[in-house]
């Protein structure tokens, strides 16, 4: 099944769609991956056209070099998206950037990486194995409150307090350096308590994120990609969680010339229009889900940039 999954691109003609592409535009895919999104975009530029492929990870890299380093159209860089603006090749401005946020199925799949709870394995998590420290690193020195915190914060998981009670109570005898170590230490600590979702999810999912600094990427990738659109050009972002899709959705809402402020308060004075939402959130189809299950929590969010 996972063979089956990996190279599945989630929303493929919805993402893709929603970059309105024309032939000789120019456009960035942030999040590479294993290509999926990016050889739609390719398959409807002409020769003029122009892809720029980003991922902060280098087995990412590695299969867009070898598939696209052949094609004059494509440009490849290893990074974050959140520095697409320090990008030469971006200077000029973007016909429209895709954006597929999260954990990919490669990085899921190769449980070396240490992103799943379902295979014993080093517990890793880094997108990019190059940089940084992994997540048995910050569990080994954070402490008791910063490691509820992260799990309360990013995962939103109400027992986080017990788990890094427990995390630090354990870390002493035996430093925790594999993922099923950690998830056995979770499932001991809150038990089953959702049918169907192991009891690590929420954790995993909080470590992956602080690990990778997900949301201050994001934060600074939307304020870069607003700058680097031109007038017209398009966003298209695919969120997997909800505190992911919440930053894109406000993001778009702040920008689009809407008065803020609450019932109780004054108005706030709008600022200048400069993003336009292109109809409502989208979600993965009955048919996308048959096949890939791992779709069930996209949701895709398409702007378009405003004079």
């Amino acid at each position: 099944m996972a063979e089956q999954l990996r190279h599945i691109p989630v929303m493929l003609g919805e993402a893709v769609e929603g970059l309105a592409v024309q032939a000789g535009g120019r456009y960035l895919d942030g999040t590479f991956g294993r290509g999926g999104h990016a050889r739609a975009v390719l398959s409807r530029l002409g020769p003029d056209g122009r892809l720029l492929l980003m991922d902060r990870d280098p087995q990412a890299i590695a299969t867009a070099h070898a598939e696209f380093s052949g094609d004059p159209r494509v440009s490849i860089r290893h990074a974050n998206f959140s520095s697409m603006a320090e990008w030469d090749e971006t200077a000029g401005g973007l016909d429209g950037i895709l954006l597929d946020l999260g954990v990919s199925s490669p990085q899921l799949d190769e449980a070396a990486r240490g992103f799943s709870f379902m295979a014993d394995a080093p517990l890793d998590m880094r997108m990019d194995t190059t940089q940084g420290e992994s997540a048995a690193d910050f569990l080994a020195h954070a402490s008791e409150k910063e490691i509820a915190d992260v799990l309360w914060i990013y995962g939103e998981e109400r027992f986080s307090r017990k788990i890094a009670r427990a995390i630090v109570e354990d870390r002493t005898e035996h430093p925790i350096t594999r993922t099923g170590q950690l998830a056995g230490l979770i499932e001991r600590v809150v038990g089953r308590r959702e049918p169907g979702k192991h009891p690590a999810t929420r954790s995993f999912q909080a470590l992956r994120i602080r690990v990778n600094g997900e949301l201050d990427a994001l934060a600074q990738g939307l304020e870069s990609a607003l700058s680097l659109l031109k007038v017209g050009g398009r966003l298209s972002i695919i969120s997997f969680h909800s505190l992911e899709d919440r930053a894109v959705k406000l993001f778009i809402r702040d920008h689009s010339g809407r008065v803020q402020g609450s019932r109780r308060g004054p108005p706030v004075a709008a600022a200048p229009a400069r993003l336009a939402a292109v109809g409502k959130a989208q979600f993965p189809s009955e048919a996308e889900l048959a096949v890939n299950p791992r779709a069930r929590s996209a949701v895709l969010r398409v702007a378009e940039k405003l004079a």
